[in-house]
């Protein structure tokens, strides 16, 4: 007699028999012959006993926890050991709580997955895509070119005319920062530290002019702004007071000469940079039709941007706000990695406004901002105030980025007195 686990009794079955050698116990190939035979359904109702019984104390076991939780009944908490207890108190959600976590928790993955997304985009994008980087800084901005399939490509420096005019310039600047918050406090002094520390950089500054590679026609000019410079230092020194009428007076004086400093900088940096962009343009060729550009701006440079502007000439206007791009960030200065984040981001999202609103550049814009908008003129009216808000614009639209509405007023330095 055998006795099998299973339903089948086929020879060819893969089912193990408990009269086998290894549920017998034994390893002898012929441990059901001769007596033992006789004895083999004995062992084999043995093992299945055996193995019921284990089963059938388990099940035992377990019903009264199932029931314990089928009846709701809360588990009781193991005693916690002396070192937790400063730091370990007992912590309750409510329903709402928990519910109101899981769906804000739904944001903050979006996040992630978006960074996950990005990584792949990005790579994608720079695979079949020439893109450009232009990048504040304070040696006159930083071109880069990617290109598909070739290491990054980074034109020479702007001229160094550019950052010596650019460092006199500013040296009058913050001159002025450590004169005006004492102006009207005559009896506080602590500016005269700071002020005679400076004069020795002015001086070493104004020493070592000459052996600079600034062009000699423009070195009077640096040269007429770092003398002034010391010689404002010199007397506030001496007479120990910052007077307002003083300060005016040293303003009005090197106005005109920075203005000469601010305008050849210029020329410098935007002839450099033009000389870049037209070789890369002339390089790239056909590709340059589906080349990406963006350049980083804070508040304060955002308006007549220079590196923008001179991406712009090669671009054209249908380029702006869809291939050509300004990014505002918090700072003067942003990584590469940082601007092809940004970059990356904007067009990444483009397919979602495609996709779901049926516009490729809606997500170019602030989503909520057409909805919010009627709702400010609609909570405008119930309080009676005239709504403020700009004229809209088209999803796409190629206006410059910046402010562009003409008006009175002085638009550039040499409107100024």
């Amino acid at each position: 007699m055998s006795v099998r686990l299973g339903v089948s009794h086929a020879r060819g079955s893969s089912e193990r028999s408990l009269d086998s050698p290894e549920l017998a116990g034994t390893s002898d190939p012929h441990f059901v012959s001769g007596d033992r035979a006789r004895r083999a359904p004995f062992f084999a109702w043995e093992k299945l006993v055996k193995y019921a019984s284990i089963i059938v104390c388990s099940i035992g076991l377990m019903l009264p926890v199932l029931a314990t939780i089928e009846n709701g009944s809360p588990a009781r908490a193991a005693e916690v050991p002396a070192y937790f207890k400063p730091i370990v108190g007992t912590e309750t959600s409510s329903p709402a709580e928990i519910g109101t976590k899981n769906v804000l928790q739904l944001n903050t993955t979006m996040f992630e997955l978006y960074g996950d997304a990005a990584r792949i985009f990005q790579k994608n994008i720079l695979a079949q895509h020439p893109v450009i980087l232009g990048l504040f800084s304070g040696k006159g901005g930083r071109f880069i070119l990617y290109r598909p399939s070739q290491p990054p490509l980074d034109p020479p420096r702007v001229p160094i005319d550019y950052e010596l005019m650019k460092s006199v310039g500013h040296s009058t600047m913050a001159l002025g920062e450590i004169v005006a918050p004492y102006v009207n406090s005559p009896n506080d002094k602590s500016w005269r530290p700071s002020m005679a520390t400076y004069r020795i950089r002015m001086q070493a500054a104004l020493d070592g002019l000459d052996a600079t590679a600034l062009r000699d026609d423009w070195k009077p000019n640096s040269r007429a702004i770092l003398q002034n410079n010391i010689a404002f230092m010199d007397e506030c020194l001496k007479n120990d007071a910052i007077t307002p009428e003083r300060v005016a007076e040293f303003a009005k004086k090197q106005a005109p000469l920075l203005k000469k400093n601010i305008a050849w900088a210029a020329q410098t940096q935007v002839s450099h940079c033009m000389n870049v962009i037209a070789g890369w343009k002339q390089m790239l060729g056909a590709d340059w039709d589906k080349t990406y550009a963006a350049s980083n701006t804070i508040y304060v440079a955002r308006q007549n941007n220079i590196l923008f502007s001179v991406l712009a000439q090669f671009f054209g206007p249908e380029a702006i706000n869809d291939r050509l791009m300004l990014i505002e960030t918090i700072s003067f200065t942003t990584t590469p990695d940082e601007m092809l984040e940004a970059l990356t981001r904007i067009i990444s999202d483009r397919w979602v406004g495609a996709a779901f609103f049926g516009n490729y550049y809606t997500m170019d814009f602030e989503l909520m901002g057409g909805d919010a908008r009627q709702a400010i003129i609609d909570e405008d009216a119930k309080l009676k105030i005239t709504p403020t808000l700009p004229p809209q614009v088209p999803f796409g639209s190629h206006q410059w980025p910046t402010l562009i509405t003409p008006g009175p007023g002085a638009k550039t330095l040499s409107d100024l007195p």
